[in-house]
């Protein structure tokens, strides 16, 4: 079985830019702090808008994000990401209050679009770990403002990276067949909507539980075999 090369390296770029990040956290006065910040949440909202426009199946992504909330409040995800980030919060003996805020939105931000899951494929089927190894520069860049604001919890989303990416790729030849352009772009366009709610809690226009729509991504995959 090979080695995910691509993802390693993608984990690996997210640690180190998180260090640059969290080194140059307290270096920053508070209204510098605070126009990172709101330049943080434009970009994202600018890659969550990019992703969601996308869409040729907007019926598709309405159904998929209803029917995802409603399975995401039912299973109550965003309380358990939380109680888990908590967790991981005790064991690295952070006092960071945004530790678990840069956990989960560093690692919905990285693990959502189709890059993550066309790179991983490609790693996986043809040995081929170029999409990831841009992923990994792009996700480099991205967890130094992230890190400098949310702190150390954004270095630890590595690891639902490593995890996500590797089963992806270690996997790839057994769902190859299921992987369509059409199913990809219903995924990355109701991705897209996921890291748009992430840029709006950033911006502090309201207060979205993402966690809990991430079911929508698994209803967008099972409906784009049917005609809606």
């Amino acid at each position: 079985m090979d080695m995910p090369v691509g993802t390693i390296a993608n984990a690996g770029a997210i640690v180190a830019g998180s260090l640059v990040g969290i080194l140059m956290h307290g270096r920053f006065p508070e209204n510098v702090k605070r126009i990172v910040f709101q330049g943080l949440g434009l970009s994202v909202l600018l890659i969550g808008l990019q992703m969601a426009l996308k869409m040729d199946r907007p019926l598709l992504v309405v159904f998929s994000m209803v029917l995802g909330g409603i399975a995401g409040e039912l299973l109550r995800i965003e309380d358990h990401l939380e109680s888990l980030g908590e967790r991981v919060k005790t064991l690295a003996r952070s006092r960071n209050a945004l530790f678990t805020d840069g956990l989960v939105s560093a690692s919905l931000i990285y693990c959502v679009g189709s890059m993550a899951v066309l790179g991983s494929l490609d790693d996986g089927l043809r040995h081929d770990p170029t999409i990831l190894f841009t992923k990994a520069t792009l996700d480099g860049f991205a967890s130094i403002p992230l890190a400098s604001t949310y702190g150390v919890g954004v270095m630890f989303s590595a690891v639902p990276v490593l995890l996500y990416q590797g089963a992806i790729t270690l996997g790839a030849g057994s769902v190859r067949e299921f992987v369509t352009p059409m199913l990809l772009t219903q995924i990355t366009a109701t991705g897209g909507l996921l890291i748009l709610s992430i840029g709006v809690n950033l911006l502090g226009f309201a207060q979205i539980r993402v966690g809990n729509f991430l079911p929508a991504l698994a209803f967008a995959a099972l409906l784009s075999f049917t005609p809606i």
